[in-house]
């Protein structure tokens, strides 16, 4: 009889050990369970204040400010010697030669105005045959008053005249038609 209490005391050990040992196991899951339960429904534990963290992080990764896309400055507003020299100048040239004249010579210098003498920017420009015009900028700033002067070839201008006075916003084609127009007026290019 000892030895079945001995068997039994064997088997009981082992049923006990792995009562316990399940139990333990058990107890530790639903105890993990329960801290992770409490960390995120309580937020008491420093696991939950770390993981809130991540997550706010996560979301300030993938959320990207929108840039807007830089807008190209109109070429009214870019540098007054780029403006002239990129595109005023060229603009006339190629409107001059589609009406199928040829420009000889057209260049800005900041040098004398002809017939008032007075120093500021100037396009001299020489249609080949046909006139010369001289167009001025009182300052470096196509807002500034402008004037032009008009003339036949190897002759000296004789009358300055205001140009784009009544104008409140100053763009590269007004300038052209108005250049291309004052020629047509005095029938230097062409018939009216």
């Amino acid at each position: 009889m000892e030895e079945n209490l001995d068997k039994n005391n064997g088997v009981n050990e082992k049923i006990s050990d792995n009562t316990t040992n399940s139990n333990s196991e058990e107890v530790k899951e639903p105890k993990s369970e329960k801290v992770i339960n409490m960390d995120i429904n309580n937020g008491e534990s420093e696991s939950n204040s770390t993981s809130k963290v991540g997550i706010k992080n996560e979301i300030d990764t993938s959320v990207k400010p929108i840039t807007k896309p830089k807008k190209e400055l109109p070429v009214e507003k870019k540098p007054f010697q780029e403006f002239i020299n990129i595109h005023l100048i060229p603009a006339l040239i190629d409107e001059i030669n589609q009406r199928g004249l040829e420009v000889n010579n057209i260049n800005l210098a900041n040098t004398n105005r002809p017939i008032a003498g007075d120093k500021c920017w100037v396009i001299n420009c020489e249609i080949k045959d046909r006139c010369n015009f001289w167009l001025s900028f009182e300052k470096d700033d196509i807002s500034s008053l402008k004037s032009i002067s008009l003339s036949k070839p190897n002759q000296k201008p004789s009358i300055i005249e205001s140009f784009l006075i009544d104008e409140k916003r100053i763009t590269l084609k007004l300038i052209i038609s108005r250049v291309i127009q004052r020629l047509n007026g005095q029938k230097l290019i062409g018939v009216n």
